[in-house]
């Protein structure tokens, strides 16, 4: 099956141009910063904080405005890139996390290697923002899993397993 895409390989050449001269001018920038321009223990702060970033501009309605030119996300389904060419290549990228996050690690590298103190700051603000949306979903998951483990006691005693019944069926579940 042909490849119906409204892009080329170009267009996503120069994507990936467009970063590797960015990466480029950061490598220069870091020769220059003396032995260890970033330490290893940086690496989880700057994922997280990218992780945060990539969620926030990648998916969430308060940057919808930043998809808006290159993105549809008005019509039904999924989000789908707009236009043809370059423009469609970029709304690819803006609708994908991975995508979006790799551009967001290059910045955030860039600001620890040219500017470390307000690096410290950003990465701290989008590390402690990647927690809280991890510890969301956590509790999210931990009140479905339990209002579903309640709902199934309670369907067990309506069942007439009475209030005992219900227990036994829940030791029943948790070890099949």
């Amino acid at each position: 099956m042909a490849d119906t895409r409204p892009t080329s390989p170009t267009d996503y050449a120069a994507l990936s141009a467009g970063w590797g001269a960015l990466f480029g001018a950061l490598l220069l920038a870091a020769r220059d910063k003396g032995e260890e321009p970033l330490h290893a223990a940086e690496v989880l702060p700057i994922g997280l904080a990218t992780f945060a970033i990539s969620k926030l501009v990648a998916k969430e309605k308060v940057d919808a405005w930043v998809r808006e030119p290159f993105v549809d996300e008005h019509g039904p389904g999924p989000a789908r890139p707009k236009g043809t060419g370059l423009r469609y290549a970029v709304g690819e990228l803006l609708t994908c996390t991975r995508c979006v996050g790799v551009w967001s690690a290059l910045g955030l590298v860039g600001l620890r290697i040219t500017r470390p103190r307000e690096a410290r700051v950003v990465n701290a603000l989008f590390g402690a923002s990647a927690v809280n949306d991890s510890a969301q979903a956590a509790f999210a998951w931990l009140t479905a899993r339990s209002n579903a483990a309640q709902a199934d006691a309670e369907a067990a005693a309506a069942a007439g397993g009475g209030p005992n019944g219900a227990a036994r069926s829940a030791r029943f579940a948790r070890r099949r």
